[in-house]
C-alpha cells in the first residue's frame, strides 16, 4: 500500500491499537477471517499494529461447509493473508442444528476458535452488524441483556470494529488491494437477519432520516452500561437464595441475582431467556407450590421453604 495513508485504515490501526492496548509483548493474538470485506480489513490493518507492537499475530478461517465452493474461498483468504503476512491456518467444522443454522454456526466457529488458546481473538463485527443484533433483540423481545448486542470485549473475544461502518471494511480492502468474498447467505431471505440487512434498515434510515444504525449502536452502548452496573450490585446481594432477600429487591435487581444464581450452579447463559428468568421470579413472588423449574445446562432450580436451591437433572427427568 503506496503514498498518502488512507484515513479509514489510520481509523482501523488506531481502533485495532486500543483494542489490545492492555497486551503484553508477544502476546498470542488470532484473528478470525471469513474471506469478507469485514475479517479481510481487520486482519490487514491488525498485521500492521502486531508488528510495531510485537504481537504474535495468526489468523484463522474457519469452514462451516454450509455452501459449495467453501473450501476455495478458504484458500483465497489464506493467500491474501499470506501476501499480509499473517500465517493462517483453516479450520473446517461441522455445524449441527441445535438452534437453527445461524447459531449453529456460530456456535461451531466459537469452539472451533477458543481452542486456540490465544490471549486475544479478534472479531470483524462492524456498527452494521450492532444495530441488526440490537433490532433483532428488540423482535424477540429478549430484554435489555439482548438490546445490549455485542460486548467491545467478551473474555478474549475482542470487536475492534463495532463503532466502524461496514463500507469503511469495504474501503479498508480496497487500500490493501484485497478482493474479499461476498457470502450469498447475507442476501438470502430464508436468514432474519439478511432481511434486516437488505429490507428493514434501508427503510428505516429512509423513513427516519438517517442515523439509524449508528442510533442503534448507541442504545446498545448505553444499556450494556446499565447491565453491567445492575450485574455489579447483583453480585454483592447477600444471602442470594433466601426468598425474602429476592422479595424485597427491585424486580430488576431480583432477575439479575436469580440469574446470577443460575449461572453458578451451571445453566447454559446462550440459553437462559427472560422467560426461564419469569418462572424463576415467580417461584419467588407468586408460589403456589411448583417442584422445580428446569433450566438449560441441565439444572433445575427449586423452592423449599423460604430458600431457592439448585440440583442437577437426571437425564431424561
Amino acid at each position: 500500500m503506496g503514498g498518502a495513508l488512507d484515513p479509514t485504515v489510520a481509523t482501523g490501526r488506531n481502533l485495532v491499537r486500543s483494542a489490545l492496548s492492555d497486551l503484553e509483548p508477544g502476546s498470542r493474538i488470532v484473528v478470525a477471517v471469513s474471506g469478507g470485506a469485514d475479517s479481510l480489513a481487520l486482519a490487514a490493518v491488525t498485521a500492521f499494529v502486531a508488528d510495531r507492537e510485537a504481537y504474535a499475530l495468526s489468523a484463522v478461517i474457519v469452514d462451516h461447509q454450509l455452501q459449495d465452493g467453501s473450501a476455495r474461498v478458504a484458500a483465497r483468504a489464506v493467500e491474501q493473508l499470506t501476501d499480509l503476512g499473517i500465517s493462517s491456518e483453516v479450520v473446517t467444522v461441522d455445524v449441527g442444528t441445535a438452534g437453527g443454522p445461524e447459531a449453529s454456526a456460530r456456535r461451531a466457529r466459537y469452539e472451533a476458535l477458543a481452542r486456540t488458546g490465544a490471549d486475544a481473538i479478534l472479531l470483524g463485527h462492524t456498527l452494521d452488524d450492532q444495530a441488526e443484533t440490537v433490532l433483532l433483540g428488540l423482535g424477540r423481545g429478549s430484554g435489555p441483556r439482548s438490546i445490549a448486542g455485542m460486548s467491545p470485549i467478551d473474555g478474549v473475544l475482542r470487536r475492534p470494529f463495532l463503532s466502524l461502518r461496514r463500507a469503511a471494511t469495504e474501503q479498508i480492502c480496497r487500500a490493501y488491494d484485497l478482493t474479499w468474498w461476498a457470502d450469498p447467505h447475507n442476501a438470502d431471505v430464508a436468514y432474519r437477519r439478511s432481511r434486516l440487512r437488505n429490507e428493514v434498515m434501508p427503510l428505516l434510515e429512509e423513513v427516519l432520516g438517517g442515523g439509524v444504525a449508528e442510533a442503534l449502536a448507541r442504545t446498545a452502548d448505553q444499556v450494556r452500561a446499565d447491565n453491567a452496573c445492575l450485574d455489579d450490585i447483583a453480585a454483592t446481594v447477600d444471602s442470594p437464595l433466601r426468598v425474602d432477600t429476592l422479595r424485597d429487591l427491585a424486580p430488576a435487581l431480583r432477575s439479575r441475582v436469580l440469574r446470577l444464581g443460575a449461572l453458578e450452579a451451571g445453566a447454559d447463559g446462550s440459553a437462559l431467556t427472560a422467560t426461564h428468568l419469569a418462572e424463576l421470579d415467580r417461584l419467588v413472588t407468586s408460589w403456589h407450590g411448583q417442584r422445580r423449574i428446569e433450566l438449560p445446562g441441565g439444572v433445575a432450580c427449586v423452592r423449599e421453604g423460604d430458600s431457592l436451591s439448585y440440583v442437577r437433572t437426571p437425564v431424561g427427568g
